[in-house]
């Protein structure tokens, strides 16, 4: 499940030590964000398990979303080796994100 991020310190720890991490930008007024989710958390943990999820308020934590260009929620962001490889805002779909994320992390997974 997803790990809510508290500070802008934590999100760069995180994105400097995990192989694989997606970042999940949202706000609580975003309705779309609320029906999205589960439905990333579920993708992630059965086809990239070794994928960290993390989650990010970014109406409470503003500079982080700043720091990443993220204007827009949904927004996810997923890092391989600490480097941006996907970034997708507002109309995502399950599929095409699975299909984005399959080639990376079979490269640095297999």
């Amino acid at each position: 499940m997803f790990t809510e991020i508290q500070s802008y310190q934590e999100f760069l720890k995180l994105k400097e030590e995990e192989l694989a991490l997606l970042a999940y930008f949202s706000t609580e007024i975003c309705n779309v964000c609320k029906v999205l989710k589960p439905k990333v958390a579920e993708l992630i943990q059965s086809e990239f398990p070794k994928i960290k999820l993390i989650y990010i308020k970014s109406d409470i934590l503003p500079e982080v979303a700043a720091q990443n260009q993220v204007f827009a929620a949904p927004t996810i962001l997923v890092f391989f080796e600490g480097r941006e490889y996907i970034r997708k805002s507002r109309n995502i779909g399950i599929g095409e994100l699975q299909g984005e994320i399959e080639r990376p992390y079979s490269m640095m997974f297999n």
